[in-house]
């Protein structure tokens, strides 16, 4: 029964880690019920958690959820003291307490971006949380922690977003990477205008210009008195018959 149960918190941890990118340590919102419903089956919550979920854990609460145990007074006084030896998260409510129920719900939000496991034994937060996708939730029956399986919430969301029609976070925060760097504006939508590098001139561009048929030729340097004269080569051309004739030399006088 413990290998079949512990199977099935794989799978159902594996759910939430591949399509709500839950990651370790794992934070666990607890309230006053799971710690009463815990000392009355004597489970360690600090030793057992971890070992279920098979991985390390965060344990935490609300300032609510302590005030409302203070509020209760001795028939939960064992309860306290061990909700109280857990880390406690900043709530809404620090100034004007709210049921625990209450708190641990808003917590979650509406898509429980801070990937909160909730355990509870309170019939109003565990209906409440059903409605939202991506909750895990635990409880205890018959003295052992159970990690329930996903909400219809959370599985209709899954198949929302394998058929396209929702966007996850992961998905999101890749499309607002992307924009960045296209310079693509949150706001109106324009492009920024993007610096160009600098590149190096054009090879093409650096070569020298030739010379086109049927400009006329530059005139020849006069020689200067003193200097002695260059030799002219003659250039033969070819006629159309095929006799070669020379062309006349040009004096550099």
């Amino acid at each position: 029964m413990k290998i079949k149960r512990q199977k099935q918190a794989k799978k159902t941890i594996s759910f939430y880690k591949y399509n709500f990118s839950f990651r370790e340590p794992f934070q666990i919102l607890l309230d006053g019920t799971f710690c009463q419903a815990a000392l009355k089956n004597k489970i360690q919550i600090k030793e057992q958690m971890p070992k279920y979920l098979m991985g390390e854990v965060q344990l935490c609460t609300t300032n609510c959820a302590l005030k409302e145990l203070e509020t209760i007074g001795k028939q939960l006084y064992g309860a306290k003291l061990i909700l109280q030896r857990f880390q406690v998260r900043k709530c809404a409510h620090l100034k004007d307490p709210v049921p625990a129920s209450e708190c641990l719900l808003s917590m979650l939000e509406e898509t429980n971006p801070h990937h909160y496991f909730v355990a509870t034994q309170d019939h109003a937060v565990t209906a409440g949380l059903k409605k939202i996708p991506g909750v895990p939730l635990l409880y205890i029956i018959l003295n052992t922690i159970v990690l329930d399986k996903p909400s219809q919430a959370s599985l209709d969301h899954v198949q929302a977003v394998q058929l396209g029609e929702l966007v996850t976070p992961a998905q999101q925060q890749s499309i607002r990477s992307l924009k960045e760097e296209q310079g693509i504006g949150h706001k109106d939508g324009e492009r920024r205008k993007r610096k160009r590098k600098q590149s190096n001139p054009n090879p093409l561009s650096c070569l020298k210009k030739k010379k086109k048929k049927g400009e006329p030729t530059p005139p020849l340097k006069k020689t200067e008195p003193g200097e002695k004269k260059k030799r002219s080569r003659h250039k033969r051309r070819k006629m159309a018959g095929g006799d070669a004739t020379a062309a006349p030399a040009v004096s550099n006088a």
